[in-house]
């Protein structure tokens, strides 16, 4: 477990010891700036970190092949600058048919506005670009317990053309 702490100085890794209630801390994966929402995912026999920045407009890309490190910023990174429609991660990457999808919170005109997945056309230690759906997954629906936003999914593939989704809003 990656958990969001956005007032401390680093990325820490905890592991469950019993699960889902007793967790032991394993290591800082990064440390020495403010780091938001980070999403980790295995890929082509690389981790790849994406992780925000103060303000949710940048995002930035680390990638190591053990996941305990140590990591490398990406020679791309920041892969998103200067843009809060796109940069803030918004939950765990996922893969459908080979390729791999981040999702990233559209954060104007307000945090958390609706949430789009981006294809990644070409990541390796080198190279990096992506794609943006056009279609948002979710978005805020200005009334009941998701009026105000929709800011995090977490996808997992449970079969054959069947996924579970967990999300995370703001109501009223």
């Amino acid at each position: 477990m990656v958990p969001e702490a956005h007032t401390e100085k680093s990325v820490r890794l905890y592991k469950a010891t019993e699960f889902p209630d007793k967790w032991k801390y394993e290591a800082d994966l990064l440390t020495g700036d403010t780091y938001i929402s980070p999403t980790l995912v295995r890929f082509q026999a690389m981790w790849w970190m994406f992780v925000g920045r103060s303000g949710n407009d940048t995002l930035r890309l680390f990638c190591t092949p053990e996941l305990k490190g140590p990591w490398t910023e990406h020679p791309r990174s920041p892969v998103v600058l200067k843009n809060l429609k796109t940069a803030r991660p918004a939950g765990r990457p996922f893969v459908i048919d080979g390729a791999l999808y981040r999702l990233g919170q559209d954060c104007y005109p307000t945090y958390g506005n609706q949430v789009h997945a981006f294809r990644i056309t070409d990541i390796s230690p080198t190279t990096y670009s992506e794609t943006m759906i056009d279609t948002p997954l979710v978005k805020a629906s200005a009334q009941g317990w998701n009026a105000e936003a929709m800011h995090h999914v977490d996808a997992q593939q449970i079969g054959k053309g069947k996924w579970l989704a967990a999300v995370d809003a703001l109501g009223r």
